[in-house]
């Protein structure tokens, strides 16, 4: 495995995985994780070489202006990643941010997209979905009142109680934020990308055209099966995957995503 930094071009160090030989894959983490969240679930393939950049203020990877976190600018990253490692086209894929990045790509690069993984999605093509406010009511109480207050204020306020209801892995992950290493990054993160959107269409998603997978879970607030299935619908001959959620069982969770990414990526993996 390399584990390695490179500068974007506008001069931000960006960390990265890049492990195995083969068909690349370019699989992307959520919002407020690194690479150990994809890693958790991708399964081991020969053939398959496994990429992922730990996004602007995500893992080892510097936070930059703040004022440029955006979904485009980390679709943008991407990019310059693929170009350092001399990528020319990849199978692009990841988890809730992921997928929106992954999407984005699809869309706007598709010279260097030859498929599309879309696990779990949060966004479809307009801003700020509304289950993603919980994500900046996080930020504003991290930012005012700071970690111990902020949590307990979080835990007082009806919007958790009704994250938790449905799932509280959601509602885990939102308490989480509060424990992130770097406090600045958290909240410029929470506050600014779940206000955006993908910058892209519905008619430019049903114009796609390549091998598409949509995964979703029940039990996910943050994650509506709906998103998933309006994606499904609206890009053409898409594959649509329902998975165990990780309050069913995690261990069911990881075993049942890890098997849907393989059945969609052995086809195309190449072997020396």
């Amino acid at each position: 495995m390399s584990y390695g930094f490179f500068l974007t071009r506008d001069g931000c160090r960006l960390a990265y995985v890049d492990e195995g030989q083969g068909t690349p894959v370019l699989w992307q983490h959520g919002l407020g994780a690194d690479r150990n969240q994809p890693a958790e679930v991708f399964p081991a393939i020969e053939g398959i070489r496994h990429i992922t950049l730990e996004c602007r203020g995500h893992g080892q990877s510097e936070l930059g202006e703040p004022t440029a976190l955006s979904i485009e600018q980390f679709a943008n990253d991407v990019i310059d990643l693929l170009d350092a490692l001399q990528v020319p086209r990849a199978i692009v894929g990841g988890i809730s941010l992921g997928a929106a990045i992954s999407l984005r790509l699809a869309v706007t690069q598709p010279k260097r997209v030859s498929g599309l993984i879309l696990a779990r999605p949060a966004w479809i093509a307009d801003k700020a979905p509304q289950q993603l406010h919980i994500y900046r009511e996080v930020a504003r109480l991290l930012g005012r009142h700071g970690p111990d207050e902020g949590e307990k204020r979080l835990n007082d306020m009806d919007l958790l109680r009704e994250v938790e209801a449905s799932s509280p892995d959601n509602a885990a992950s939102m308490r989480g934020f509060f424990r992130r290493h770097n406090q600045m990054s958290t909240i410029e993160l929470l506050h600014r990308i779940p206000a955006q959107g993908p910058g892209i269409s519905r008619a430019q998603i049903a114009g796609l055209s390549l091998p598409a997978l949509v995964i979703a879970n029940g039990q996910d607030f943050v994650h509506p099966v709906e998103t998933a299935m309006t994606l499904h619908d609206l890009i053409p001959h898409s594959t649509f995957r329902l998975i165990a959620s990780k309050t069913e069982s995690r261990a069911k969770y990881v075993a049942e995503f890890g098997q849907t990414l393989r059945e969609f990526l052995e086809p195309s993996r190449s072997v020396a």
